[in-house]
């Protein structure tokens, strides 16, 4: 499998740069977790990290690969919206 050196900001792995497992699109996944387990054997915590655009070229604007932003508020869940259900009831 392909592996590509992906830049990390943010958050506790600011500055590492590790080699990231690539999907068949040729892409890394959209999330990159890290479980860090906690020293008195409770619950692991887990750090989240959302890709974003690395940067771009300055002279045609093509994107430079990718790196991973830190997201303190966590991974977002999302939930398919078919056009057959309800709308959501909010009481």
């Amino acid at each position: 499998m392909k592996s590509e050196n992906t830049p990390f900001r943010g958050g506790p792995l600011d500055g590492r740069v590790l080699p990231i497992l690539l999907g068949p699109t040729g892409h890394p996944p959209k999330w990159y977790e890290v479980p860090v387990p906690s020293p008195d054997g409770g619950p692991a915590t887990v750090y989240a990290y959302q890709r974003v655009p690395a940067g771009h070229t300055e002279r045609l604007g093509l994107q430079r690969g990718w790196a991973y932003e830190y997201a303190p508020g966590g991974r977002e869940r999302r939930t398919p919206k078919w056009p057959w259900s309800k709308p959501s009831r909010d009481d």
